[in-house]
């Protein structure tokens, strides 16, 4: 899930809690084929039909908001498969050609459940593991704790194993896998991720700049703004950013890392020098020049000049021109451009049109660039 989805869903959950309505959380733990949302999307169900995010474009949800009532009645959770294929008689008629597997389960007080929405609430790194047969345990794992457990010894060793690997990733994924339990007997684990909000960092406070921030923080990343100009570093233009008034020589007073996206558009050659030079010192996953590359190559050039000349690795690090090639003119325009790359790249897409592509649209073609 997005990070503006996983706020929803929370202020959802915090709400229907307080006035004791009877909820159900839906999530997807499986797609094969062609799906409209990918594993780990959640759908959060009232008792009186309503909800809060989706699970597909509209045609899925009232199938569900009638199975979570009959697990709000219940309190069993129910794992069910649903055919997006219109052409097959008893499929929704989506017309998606895929099917996606939907667990629902009851919210209730729950220890593992209470932590998970506590990491989910401040953004940390962790991971849910929930077996998809009730019996076997709910599992929570971070770096800074473990809440819950698995009944199985032989499962617990396999899942810690696949859990370590998960988060030393940088953007893991949730996913479904069949692991082993100590009988021989096979069974689907499905692993949640929680992950830090993407953190996009503007260093130019400029008109375009204002576009770009509130796209952003709009899809749930974190924006920070940074300008040295008082009549440009203004809380009051960036709502729902931070905005640090600094001049070059104080930038490596601002924390950067390797979750860190960067856009340098100061509109100043040599501000952008000061910058690239700073930026090009952290592990920052992204950098992107704003201007055409005549205009980057003057800042190789200069920085040669005075002794200071770029690595080739630094060079290749520094995305110029940014965003993708969609012809855009305006700052909105411009802003939804590189705001479009970004996503591609750290998702592992290399930006280029749907049309005409086979197979699932949410599987990268290039997966080596994800988390880029």
């Amino acid at each position: 899930m997005q990070q503006h989805e996983v706020r929803a869903l929370l202020a959802g959950l915090r709400e229907g809690l307080a006035q004791g309505e009877g909820l159900a959380l839906a999530t997807i733990v499986g797609v094969s084929g062609s799906a409209y949302r990918r594993e780990g999307t959640k759908m959060l169900i009232r008792a009186d039909g309503s909800y809060t995010c989706m699970l597909s474009g509209g045609c899925l949800e009232p199938e569900i908001v009638e199975a979570a009532r009959g697990v709000v009645a219940s309190g069993k959770p129910l794992l069910t498969r649903y055919n997006l294929d219109e052409e097959v008689t008893w499929g929704l008629g989506i017309g998606c050609g895929g099917a996606v597997e939907v667990y629902i389960e009851k919210v209730q007080p729950d220890a593992v459940m209470d932590r998970w929405w506590e990491v989910l609430e401040r953004g940390e790194p962790a991971l849910l593991v929930t077996p998809l047969e009730p019996s076997l345990g709910r599992w929570m794992i971070s770096a800074k704790a473990e809440v819950g457990g698995l009944e199985d010894p032989a499962l617990e060793a396999q899942v810690r194993e696949r859990a370590k690997g998960l988060l030393e990733q940088l953007q893991p994924q949730p996913l479904t896998h069949t692991f082993h339990l100590s009988d021989g007997r096979s069974v689907r684990v499905f692993i949640d991720v929680s992950l830090p909000p993407s953190e996009l960092v503007v260093f130019g406070a400029g008109h375009d700049a204002i576009p770009l921030s509130q796209m952003a923080v709009n899809l749930g990343f974190r924006v920070r703004i940074v300008d040295m100009r008082t009549q440009f570093a203004l809380p009051s233009r960036f709502p729902g950013a931070e905005v640090h008034l600094l001049r070059p020589e104080q930038f490596p007073t601002l924390p950067l890392n390797e979750r860190s996206l960067v856009v340098v558009m100061n509109h100043n050659l040599l501000v952008d020098q000061s910058t690239l030079e700073f930026v090009l010192r952290t592990p920052a996953a992204y950098i992107g020049l704003l201007g055409p590359r005549a205009r980057f190559e003057k800042i190789l050039k200069s920085l040669a000049q005075e002794g200071r000349p770029l690595r080739e690795e630094q060079i290749r690090r520094v995305r110029n021109p940014i965003g993708l090639a969609i012809g855009a003119e305006s700052p909105e325009e411009v802003a939804m451009a590189i705001l479009a790359e970004i996503l591609a790249l750290q998702r592992g897409f290399e930006g280029g049109f749907l049309s005409g592509r086979q197979g699932r649209i949410h599987i990268p073609n290039r997966p080596e660039l994800a988390g880029s």
